[in-house]
């Protein structure tokens, strides 16, 4: 037989798998996805695995509310659509060329976003009046050349928001170009919320996180990564109502004093938890900053200092603030623990929900980051789960590796007995109470910092010894700081 006779339905294979992955990146869904192209949600199912078998790659990551596509698969989302749209216009050449025309004379000559128009495989019958995505396309481009920012800042909400085969996510220059907008405080308070609320209700994706996270390090002129002062970044962005005590701040001094320098920067600005990190770190004696300048003082003399993000960017900690109008996290959330101010090459961080964690590594990739530790934590801080079995999400040299970590024999819980919590830890600190199971805590997430710091592969049970070493040994670090305090 003919090769090319036996290479056709491969082909043809191929072609339905492409029209199978356009219709899964417009929906965001399996079930939906195979409603659109007229199938079985099993059957979809099994093309997106043929998909994901034939790229080796997983193309989504499940999330609460949708599929969240890999960065490669979003690098794919213009070629297919326009595939599509070619396809379906193939088989209305009279109805695109008339509804094309019509465009044409209504808003004048102008270069479409893509050669092909943006739209994902459609229902042939078109709705009376429904504009064709040539419309939108060139719609998009003449909002992309204005000069006006906040008609640009439209031009973005709208390529998030117009709907079913009409919208899209943003490109990672795209997003820093929205959130650059939004930042210098030139956006309206409705088209805020109204990008936030859309791209949060679809869930970010990794080149949209990456591009707000360069315009926010922009935004508060992120430190030279050739020139930083600090080895490792440890993010903290406390949920407004987390009651949990932040034994992270204890591991983090550990860390210092194994000589790392480490900064510590977020916010605890919201509903109860008001202030709560702030009194709790100061009260173990590291130092509260009020610029980044003053942090770096602080990290040369001390090994480490906590920076709120009040103190880098008012905007920012507007847009934080956002949460009790919302009662939701928006992006911006998603943007702290990647925001790295001082350009650490090492990071550690915390991410609650699972499907975020795949989404910060990726985004960390876009953003050229080669030390990263993600931990699966119960709050929005690098502090381990050694009572459970968890998966760390690394970059090493800016590739992936997951190390999984079993889980250890959870001691008892003491309670607070006569004390606030504030107290309570600064005991457990001074060694006048004895609380196993926060010990536990404390030196697994020092043993993660050092595997972080250390930029190397390897388990978290090569780290274990010394992180049980500097516990133990915390007296004399307590000392030391008492030390330098009176001497200052």
């Amino acid at each position: 037989m003919d090769s090319a006779l036996q290479e056709a339905p491969l082909k043809l294979g191929r072609l339905r798998l492409l029209l199978a992955l356009d219709a899964l990146l417009m929906e965001g869904s399996v079930s939906r996805a195979a409603e659109r192209l007229g199938m079985s949600t099993p059957a979809m199912s099994r093309l997106l695995g043929q998909i994901r078998e034939a790229y080796g790659n997983p193309i989504f990551i499940r999330s609460s509310r949708r599929l969240i596509p890999t960065p490669f698969a979003e690098s794919l989302r213009l070629r297919l659509r326009a595939l599509a749209a070619e396809a379906e216009a193939l088989f209305q050449p009279e109805l695109a060329a008339s509804d094309a025309m019509s465009m044409d004379a209504a808003i004048g000559p102008g270069t479409p976003v893509v050669d092909s128009a943006p739209l994902a495989a459609r229902r042939s019958i078109l709705l009376e009046g429904e504009p064709l995505p040539d419309v939108f396309a060139r719609k998009l481009t003449i909002l992309g050349r204005a000069e006006d920012e906040r008609k640009r800042l439209a031009k973005h909400i709208a390529t998030l928001g117009a709907g079913i085969g009409q919208s899209r996510p943003l490109t990672m220059d795209e997003a820093e170009d929205a959130f650059s907008i939004i930042l210098k405080g030139a956006a309206d308070p409705v088209q805020i919320g109204a990008l936030l609320s859309v791209m949060n209700f679809r869930g970010e994706t990794a080149a949209e996180l990456a591009g707000f996270v360069q315009a926010a390090r922009a935004h508060i002129g992120a430190a030279d990564p050739n020139s930083s002062p600090v080895a490792l970044d440890w993010p903290a962005y406390i949920f407004p109502k987390s009651r949990k005590m932040p034994w992270f701040l204890q591991a983090a001094l550990l860390v210092a004093a194994a000589g790392y320098k480490v900064l510590l920067h977020g916010n605890d600005s919201g509903g109860s938890t008001r202030g709560t990190l702030v009194s709790a770190a100061s009260a173990l004696g590291i130092p509260i900053c009020t610029s980044p300048a003053t942090a770096s003082d602080a990290i040369a003399e001390h090994g480490i200092a906590y920076l709120p993000v009040a103190a880098m960017s008012s905007q920012l900690h507007r847009l934080l603030s956002l949460y009790g109008m919302f009662e939701t996290r928006s992006p911006v959330n998603s943007v702290m623990p990647l925001l790295n101010p001082m350009s650490a090459p090492a990071s550690m961080m915390g991410v609650v929900r699972p499907a975020y964690r795949d989404l910060h590594r990726d985004a960390g990739m876009l953003l050229g980051y080669g030390e990263l530790t993600i931990l699966g934590a119960r709050r929005d801080a690098a502090e381990a789960t050694p009572f459970r079995l968890s998966t760390l999400l690394r970059l090493i040299d800016g590739k992936a590796e997951d190390i999984l970590v079993p889980a250890e024999p959870e001691p008892r819980a003491y309670p607070l007995t006569g004390m606030t919590s504030l107290e309570y830890g600064q005991a457990v600190w001074a060694g006048t109470v004895r609380d196993d199971h926060a010990a536990a805590i404390i030196i697994e997430t020092v043993a993660i910092a050092l595997l972080t710091s250390s930029g190397k592969a390897g388990p978290v049970e090569d780290y274990r010894a010394t992180a049980r070493e500097l516990w133990e040994g915390r007296r004399r670090v307590a000392k030391e700081k008492a030390r330098k305090r009176a001497a200052s």
